[in-house]
């Protein structure tokens, strides 16, 4: 049976494919609907504001014709309803207006402008006086026509922002609740790996006190105490993280030392530290040595057991560095962070785990770097790690 995450965290523990679709399409047409019933009230608003404006008109005319009636005293008031107007005659002189600042008014330049302005939201009405006499009435939209000609926009803006937030909230927990299972499994290995290394040691103390080859105890008991400080490394994912100043040039070499014994004959190693001044570095042993056997493992497994592998370690006042160099098989340029992704992997067998693992112990636990120096199809690959140096 293929172990997936999916088959671990059950039905329960996620939304069904059909479910996600429900909750989308409903969502759309929920936003959808009521776009559009804001956008049929603010046509009904719009008719309603247009047809009171045709009927004050109707009505001016009527009392322009009458002798009797002071023919402006009659304009309805535009404030009632909030619709914004100015009358004017033939030569733009203002006749009547009403919610217009006055320095508009006053204004020939911003008259005009004002005027085409609401020339381009409803069309002009030509009112009459006697037959002799021609006035133009320019009127714009009321404070809640345009709050509801705009309110789709808010509304669509407000749906996007829920939308973001609930795609956040979603992948926050999603990313937790993948976290929450990966330290279980990790901690669960690390606790069922724990009696058999335990065995183990009892097995090599009773091999040491037998008439055996003693170099070959020895090289298992390295191997044990290699098992030993994995099963540590898992027993510490989920946990505080405790930085304290290391000596780098010692940590780095004992990984070195170790895999020097273990590489196929065609296979060297050179290193440098043990030749050059020691470096401080604040960090966790145990989870730093996990990510340097990450890239000696990766550039091994490059070489396709023939070729050269070079760790060194420099420094200036602030950084130390740590760059290992294989002469084997290259990394594209598309790929150089690529490689550092989950799952991302170019061998035939492996999770691609190890890089994007070391990535986030350099990066989130070391406040470090790591990254692709150099490299080149067919000629090796340069990757470097940079700490922050200390002085003890």
């Amino acid at each position: 049976m293929k172990i997936t995450l999916g088959s671990i965290l059950g039905k329960g523990g996620r939304l069904t494919f059909r479910r996600r679709i429900f909750i989308i399409v409903a969502g759309l047409a929920i936003g959808t609907t009521s776009l559009l019933f804001t956008n049929y009230m603010a046509n009904r608003l719009r008719e309603k504001e247009q047809n009171e404006v045709r009927m004050w008109t109707y009505a001016m005319e009527n009392t322009m014709n009458n002798p009797i009636f002071n023919p402006f005293f009659q304009l309805p008031d535009g404030g009632r309803s909030g619709i914004p107007f100015v009358i004017v005659d033939d030569n733009l002189r203002v006749v009547q207006y009403d919610l217009l600042p006055e320095k508009v008014i006053n204004h020939p330049d911003l008259l005009r402008k004002t005027i085409d302005k609401l020339s381009r939201i409803n069309k002009e009405i030509i009112i009459t006086d006697r037959g002799f006499n021609t006035y133009y009435l320019f009127y714009g939209e009321s404070r809640l026509l345009k709050m509801l000609t705009w309110f789709p926009l808010i509304q669509l803006l407000v749906i996007f922002i829920f939308i973001t937030f609930g795609y956040i909230t979603f992948m926050s927990t999603k990313h937790d609740e993948q976290n929450r299972v990966w330290i279980g499994l990790a901690k669960e290995t690390a606790h069922q790996l724990g009696t058999p290394t335990s065995s183990l040691l009892g097995w090599i103390e009773y091999l040491r006190s037998q008439p055996v080859d003693q170099s070959a105890v020895d090289e298992m008991g390295k191997d044990l105490t290699r098992l030993m400080k994995v099963v540590d490394r898992f027993s510490k994912i989920g946990s505080e993280t405790v930085l304290s100043p290391a000596n780098i040039n010692e940590v780095v070499g004992n990984s070195v030392l170790y895999f020097r014994t273990r590489v196929p004959r065609n296979v060297t190693i050179e290193y440098n530290g043990l030749a050059t001044a020691p470096v401080q570095a604040m960090i966790n042993s145990a989870l730093f040595e996990w990510v340097v056997e990450n890239l000696l493992k990766n550039s091994l497994d490059a070489l396709q057991g023939k070729g050269r592998l070079e760790v060194k370690i420099t420094s200036d006042e602030n950084q130390v560095y740590i760059d290992v160099t294989d002469t084997g098989k290259g990394i594209s340029k598309a790929n150089f962070k690529r490689i550092f992704e989950p799952g991302f992997t170019t061998k035939t067998r492996g999770w691609g785990l190890g890089l994007s693992l070391s990535k986030r112990i350099i990066e989130d636990y070391h406040n470090g770097k790591i990254f692709v120096v150099d490299s080149e199809v067919g000629k090796g690959t340069t990757i470097r790690i940079t700490l922050k140096k200390v002085y003890v």
